[in-house]
């Protein structure tokens, strides 16, 4: 999987765009239409973006993390202030090339895929592995 860099992002530079935002959860199809009640409008720039300023978006190509819900052209919003854990899907920079994957640092230091096609890359001394930030969210479109 690869990434391509979008920019910086922040939700005070962003317009606000509000969708309605309905109190019922949905387990399956759309709510009742007699079901009139809607929280306040939410706007998603706000509610995807915690910290903007260590905020910042790129777009994936390729299958390696789908099964983490990362499609392929999914755009991925990305905190560079978050620490990563042992599990955390992140953004890398390993010998130059950026890959998202799923970060392991125990019992031994690897990235791992979300897909079993592909095998886990575990890092050797010789490596220059860069965690660029951790994934908390992705948007994927579906047509």
């Amino acid at each position: 999987m690869t990434i391509s860099y979008i920019d910086s992002i922040s939700a005070d530079d962003l317009p606000a765009t509000f969708t309605k935002f309905f109190v019922e959860s949905v387990s399956v199809g759309f709510p009742s239409p007699a079901n009139d009640y809607l929280e306040s409008p939410i706007d998603l720039n706000r509610y995807l973006i915690k910290n903007n300023i260590a905020t910042f978006l790129v777009r994936v190509s390729g299958d390696s993390m789908i099964d983490a819900n990362i499609a392929n052209q999914a755009i991925l919003i990305v905190d560079r202030s978050l620490e990563p854990k042992n599990g955390s899907i992140v953004v890398a920079s390993l010998d130059g090339e950026f890959v998202c994957k799923r970060l392991q640092l125990k019992p031994r230091l690897c990235l791992i895929a979300e897909n079993p096609d592909y095998d886990p890359i575990y890092i050797q001394h010789s490596q220059e592995l860069d965690i660029m930030g951790t994934v908390t969210a992705a948007i994927n479109k579906f047509e």
